[in-house]
């Protein structure tokens, strides 16, 4: 079963941007494997679709990996393009 790597979104009261891989999804939780958050991303970026269609680039604040996590709240779920699964492979907090 090919992996489903995703970026993920949370309410106004939380205010999360994560990508990973999907491993659970149950209303508003989800679950991800290797995990990283988007502290920031750069404008050239084009919002947080564009975290998904693209990566993050220059400019952007990338935390370290983690093996596991589970999020509340979750207000959307993208599929991340071949590119921006290889650009958030990327160390980067510039």
């Amino acid at each position: 079963m090919k992996k489903r790597m995703v970026v993920i979104t949370t309410d106004e009261k939380r205010r999360g941007v994560f990508f990973g891989e999907l491993v659970r999804h149950d209303g508003d939780t989800v679950e991800l494997a290797n995990a990283k958050m988007a502290v920031y991303w750069s404008e050239k970026v084009h919002g947080v679709l564009g975290l998904a269609a693209t990566g993050p680039i220059q400019g952007c604040r990338i935390s370290p990996s983690i093996p596991k996590i589970a999020v509340n709240g979750v207000t959307a779920v993208m599929d991340c393009s071949a590119q921006a699964v290889k650009a958030w492979g990327e160390d980067r907090w510039d």
